[in-house]
This record gives C-alpha cells, structure tokens and sequence, in this order.
C-alpha cells in the first residue's frame, strides 16, 4: 500500500510541476506536449493513489505522448529524444513491477506482456531505442582514394606553432600510420611545475623541443628523453590563470651566415603577457644581448596609457621575411580608448623597429614610430591570433579583429571598419597593405578572426593556386588566392536582419561561403533544444521564446538576442589542420550559442562591478564610451548545459578537391562533450590527432574514414594542438601533447602531510608518444 501511495505522490508532484509550467511556455508560444504530459501524469497519480488500473493505463498513453513528440521533434537523435523520454521511461519501468501492479490489480493482476496495451508501449519503446542507439553508431563516411596531390611544404623539423609559419599542422611522417598507430606507447613525460594556463604547442628544432607555460617561462627538453636542458624565467609577474596565462607558443630564428655553434646564433623569441619580447640563446637559454637592452623590448612603447590587464601579447611572433611580426590582446569590452590593436615588426638581431600597421592613421600609416609625442590610434581592431607568412611571395597574412568594443559600433571610423574582422595581407619587409578580405561587415557579434590562416597550394581543375583558407568563429570557411586576395570558392552577400538601437548602424548584407561548407546550423526552432530533464527543457525553450532570433547575424537587442555561433566559435585558435598532400582539411567546431542583451548606459552604470573587470556582465562588458554596456552569458539550462543540441563540439574533415565532408562527428563522451579551442595534427600517415575533448581522451582518427584507431584518456583535455616530429637522433617519429595543471598535486600512494588547503597547484605535463622498439 504505501509504495503505490509514494509512487503516486511523486508522479504527482512531476505532473502538477509540469502542467504549471507548462502552460506557462504554451501561452509563450512553445509546445503543448508538456502541459498535456502534466496533465495525464497528474490524473494517473490520483488514479493510482486510489489504487485503480486507469492510473495505469492512463500513464502508458502518457508514455507514447511522449514517444511520439520526441521522435517528431528530434527524429532519431540520441541526446535529443533520450533527454526527453528517460524520466517517463524509467517510471513507467518501476510501475510494471510486481510489486506495483499486485498493489493496483491485488489478486487479479495479469500477466504482464499479456496485457494488449503493455505490448503495445513494449514495441513503440523498443522501436524508439533502437532507432537511438542506431543513430548514435551510426558513422556517415563519404568514401574517397587515398591519392596524393601535391607535395608538402613542411620540413622535417617542426619549426614553427603549427608545423611551419604557413599554418598548415602538418607532419610529414608516415613511420606512425593507420597500421601501427594501436601501439603507441607513452616514450617519456616531463613536469613544468608551472600552474595555471598551458596552451603552449612546442616547437622542434634538430635534437630539442622548445615550449612556454604560464607567465612565459620557456623551457628546453631533450627531444628523445624529455629530459630538461634548460629553463628561463622572465619574471612576468601578470597571474597564470584565463587568458592573461596563455603563452600559445615561442618562435626559432637562425641568423644567416652565422655559424650554429656561435652564441645567439640560433635563437628562442617569447612575447610575454607583460608586453615585452625576448631572445634567448638556443643551445643555453639565456639572453642574447645583442637584441634590444639585455635582451628584451618593450612592446608598450608608442603605446600610451596601458591600464592592467587591457593589453598583452599571448601569440608566438610570426618570422615573415626576416623580420619578426607581432600584434597584441586587447581586453574586450571596456572601453572604447583600450590601447591600439597596432601590429608591429622588428629586426630579429637587434629588436630594432622595422614597421609598424596602425589602423587609423592615414589609410594605415606603416611609419616605425608613433606620431612624436603621441601613440598608436587607440582602440582600433588588434590581431591576437597567430599569423602566417609567405617567404616567397614576401607576405605576411593578419587575421584581425574588430575596433573595441565588440557589441557596439556606432562610434567606429571607416578605415577602423575596413579591415575589421578580415584577412589582411601585408608586405612583410614594408608594412603595406597588398589585399584585404572582410569576412564580416560592421562586426557587433565579437566574430573577430580568431584562427591562424592556412596557407597551402591547391590543385583546382588541373591548375595549382597558391590558396589561403581562413576559418572563422562564424564557422564559415573562405578559400582566397594568398597572392591577390580573389576568392577561389564563391561567396555570396546576402541580406540579414537588421536592427534598431540608437546611434547603431547594420550591414544590409554579409558574406556566406558557398562553395565550402558550412558548419553552423541553418537554422534554430525549438525542437533543437536540449535538456536533461523536463524542466531544463521548458526553461531553455521558454528563453528561445523570449530571445530575438531570426537566423545568423541577428542583431543584439535590449531585449535579448540569440548570438550564434557564439563568441567562442566555430573555429577558433586552434584553426584547421591541412594533410597538404591528400588535400584534406581537419575542421575542429564548437556549436555553443550565448545570449546576449544590451544594457543602457544609465542602467549599466549602476552595475557594480566588484574586483572583476566584467562582473555582471559575462563576457560582455562596460563598453564605457558607449550608449550600452553588454551581458554576454551561454545560452544554457539550470543545469549549466548548453540548451542547444549535441554534439558541443566535433571534429570533421573536408575534401579539399571537391569541398565536400567526408566524414564528421562529435567529441567527448558519447558526443556530449565540449573541447578546448586548440586544434589538431594530420599525418602523412593518414593520421589526425587531437587531444582537446575536456573529458580529457587523446585520439588519432584515420583522415579517410573517421575511424579512432587509438585511444587514451589523459588526466584532463589538452588545451594545446599536438605536434609530431622525427628525432634527428634515433630516427623515431614522435606525437607530443601537453596537458594543463588541474589545480592539486594528485596522491602518488601513501599519506600526504599536506592538506588539501596547503598543497601546492600541480604544474603541466608534457607527454611524448612512439612506437615500441
């Protein structure tokens, strides 16, 4: 008796919940099929609690309500339809128990399957899971020959953040292959007893690799043992921790005509979160000198008033043509005088100034000064991000920007708006602007460029161009001759929403990449919604319902706006990674949408911000100088889940001869999970890399089929792309990755004397894998 009453009180309490809310989201417009559930949980509970089979029965027709809805809103997606049956399902499990029916049927109760209507839910539930399960193994592979197209520009060596400074991620090494790469076994770890932020790629010179942590330490290690040769400590004082820890990487610089062995001959650069550059002594690490004053410059100079944490340098310089090229972080949202987003190049030797692009003086003045007893024009679009560069053509390729800050524009000049948010092509020993491509008009959604432009020659009808792909945080890819700046796969302008908050103004169109795919969705209703439970749901689609939304590139508003894809991409700084001999494009995606709501300034300036710069305001911020502040938080459920569906993220790749996907899928547990912003490493071994799922597994996937051939979860997901290289000692290929501190030191066995609240933060590790002997 008292468990069929318990039962019923809690179908109870599910039902009245549901029908409240319920009817609150239908009265907003969204789907009835909760208050309907609410209301058939709710008369099935009094029915039970008087012990009679119509609660039974009445549940049941509960039950295939909820079937039906799920699979004619989500088809057959697992996350999406399982989210919406589990909790009805599990219920309806418990009350064809035996217990629960001798309570309700008492002597009389049938046998279970030979109830017509059991049978009937049995078979609906069996034809639904299974449909779910089938999607969920389901893999979609676009069969192509594994044939070679070009040659591969990479050397041997891994030379620069991304394999060389054309950014393309490429190894080309094949000892490591879709055959034998189940073997890899871990060939040495290394400690850098640095906490906070690691998103550090190493690079790989001869017998060495070099890398950075947190507050730009860089450190040597031996490329066979990881053993340490040796350390630098610039003393950088700016907290590890977020964005102002994230050395992304170092630069290597061989002076022509010096001979190797020579002191500071071959040189180690590191541009620091405290803006200054430095070089350092390949072979001892210590400081050369000869380049600017002991061996550093300042990068604030010409720069005017820096408040803290308004500007850092995060990213490797670019070598372009013997010179080293580097722009700068900007904080967002502040304010709109934050330092200039000014990108500058100097002589690798001496630290001497060559060039400086500064957005804002006349058409991007390219003198090496700032205007004497001035600065560089503040707040004008930066370029955070990490460049590439053409040697051979004598370019260098900027992804840039947008003016500060990101939400609102109406205060930006026009040649601020010209080169926002686009490729910029310069002239590497001058300065000068060659070409330009925007790849979003009067950018108010924070769609700066964030990835490193790809740079790789493509066979296209039997010709080869010199290409440049530029991926965005719009998930859109645009394909331009890295010589001219045309566009080799279409675009297209079309017309997008437009908006109406004061002293704003909106492009009537944007460009959309048509040739090339796209990984956004077309579009966002309801029934692509997610929840783990019920009420996540109803919460997550009553916001929709409130938010402005009318597809891509809608405007932000006062009231609330969906903003998608979201500030963190698409693509971000982890950008593509291009097999340049299979013509093959890695894509690594995140479909993690904001919302974002525009605060009036006599509204914002009664925020209180507390101790944080954006306190209140999510990623958004004060944008003083501005009529609106702005809140920028994820589109997410009570929970903390993203409210859109799975997967968060995943990783595909592209045929670079027919534009066409040849296989995708999402990352993480059962394609739940989120990832990091890094990207990943192909192989001439038919290999793709990746370690950024946040659940911490690193994979190498077959770059034809999308098959993980080799699996291994680390303490937690790295925050770096691997790189791969060949010992010019032994000969034995190598794949590395970095995994970031968590936080605490982890028992080794035994009783620590440490306390949890004493222990020291544990530092990154560095991990080399290889094939056994």
């Amino acid at each position: 008796m008292i468990t069929i009453r318990i039962t019923a009180i809690v179908i109870g309490l599910l039902g009245l919940a549901m029908l409240w809310q319920g009817i609150d989201l239908a009265i907003v417009g969204g789907s009835i099929y909760f208050a309907l559930a609410g209301l058939l949980l709710s008369i099935s509970s009094v029915q039970l609690w008087r012990r009679l089979p119509s609660g039974f029965y009445i549940y049941g027709v509960a039950l295939l309500v909820t079937l039906a809805w799920a699979v004619y809103e989500a088809g057959t997606s697992f996350w999406l339809v399982g989210s919406r049956i589990w909790i009805i399902g599990l219920i309806s499990l418990w009350l064809c128990t035996p217990v629960i029916r001798r309570s309700i049927w008492r002597d009389d109760a049938p046998k279970l399957m030979s109830m017509r209507f059991v049978q009937a839910c049995a078979l609906a539930s069996v034809a639904v899971l299974g449909a779910m399960i089938g999607n969920l193994m389901s893999t979609n592979v676009v069969e192509i020959p594994d044939q070679t197209y070009a040659t591969s520009t990479n050397t041997s060596d891994w030379t620069a953040y991304a394999g060389s400074h054309a950014g393309t991620r490429y190894a080309p090494h094949e000892q490591i292959n879709t055959e034998n790469v189940d073997q890899l076994a871990v060939a040495w770890e290394a400690e850098t007893d640095q906490p906070g932020r690691f998103s550090a790629t190493p690079i790989q010179i001869d017998d060495a690799i070099y890398l950075c942590t947190s507050q730009n330490k860089v450190i040597a290690l031996d490329a066979d043992t990881g053993e340490e040769r040796w350390r630098f400590d610039p003393e950088n004082e700016v907290p590890g921790f977020g964005i102002f820890g994230n050395c992304r990487g170092v630069t290597y610089y061989h002076i022509p005509g010096r001979d190797k062995s020579e002191h500071c001959a071959e040189r180690i650069y590191t541009a620091t979160t405290d803006a200054r550059m430095i070089a350092l002594d390949r072979a001892t690490g210590t400081a050369c000198t000869e380049f600017g004053e002991g061996g550093q410059i300042s990068l604030q100079a010409g720069m005017g008033e820096i408040k803290p944490f308004f500007y850092a340098v995060t990213s490797p310089p670019t070598l372009a043509s013997g010179l080293l090229v580097t722009g700068g972080l900007v904080l967002d949202n502040q304010e709109t005088e934050a330092p200039s987003g000014v990108v500058r190049a100097y002589d690798p030797i001496t630290g001497d100034l060559a060039w400086a692009w500064d957005v804002g003086r006349d058409d991007v003045d390219t003198d090496s000064e700032a205007p004497e007893g001035g600065y560089y024009t503040r707040g004008t679009p930066n370029v955070w991000s990490i460049m590439s560069a053409d040697d051979e053509l004598g370019l260098v390729y900027l992804p840039t920007g947008n003016a500060t800050p990101d939400y609102f524009g109406g205060h930006r000049t026009e040649i601020m708006e010209k080169y926002a948010s686009s490729i910029v092509a310069l002239d590497a020993r001058t300065g000068e602007t060659r070409w330009h491509y925007q790849t979003a008009h009067h950018d108010i959604w924070d769609l700066d460029v964030p990835s490193q432009p790809s740079l790789v020659d493509l066979e296209i009808d039997g010709q080869l161009r010199k290409a440049l792909i530029a991926p965005t945080k719009r998930a859109e890819v645009f394909v331009l001759d890295r010589e001219t700046g045309e566009l080799i796969f279409d675009v297209e302008e079309r017309a997008v929403p437009q908006g109406g908050l004061p002293h704003e103004r909106y492009s009537p169109t944007q460009p959309f990449s048509t040739e090339m795919p796209s990984f956004a969705y077309d579009e966002i209703t309801e029934h692509d919604l997610f929840g783990l439970s019920p009420f996540d749901q109803m919460a997550c689609r009553k916001q929709f319902r409130e938010l402005r939304w009318e597809g891509t590139l809608t405007p932000p508003t006062v009231g609330g706006t969906l903003l998608y894809p979201g500030p963190a991409g698409g693509m971000n700084w982890g950008s593509v990674a291009i097999d340049e001999e299979r013509q093959l494009m890695v894509v690594n995606n995140t479909q993690l949408p904001f919302t974002i709501h525009m605060i009036p300034r006599e509204e914002a300036d009664k925020v209180s911000e507390g101790e944080g710069l954006n306190r209140g305001y999510g990623i958004g911020g004060p944008q003083r100088g501005t009529p609106f502040a702005t809140r920028v938080v994820l589109f997410a459920s009570p929970l903390g889940l993203p409210c859109l569906k799975p997967p968060f993220a995943e990783i595909a790749v592209v045929d670079l001869t027919t534009q066409q996907i040849i296989w995708r899928k999402g990352m993480g547990f059962w394609n739940l999970g989120f990832m990091h912003s890094a990207g990943s490493v192909a192989t001439r071994g038919g290999l793709v890399f990746n370690a950024g799922a946040m659940t911490g597994e690193f994979r190498a996937y077959n770059s034809l089929t999308g098959e993980i051939l080799f699996e291994e979860t680390l303490r937690s997901g790295s925050d770096a792309t691997p790189m791969s290289y060949v010992s010019s000692k032994t000969g034995k290929q190598y794949v590395v990755v970095t995994v970031p501190g968590d936080g605490r030191p982890r028992p080794s066995g035994g009783h620590s004397q440490e306390t949890e609240d004493t222990a020291p933060p544990m530092g990154g590790k560095v991990i080399a894998y290889t094939l056994p002997e």
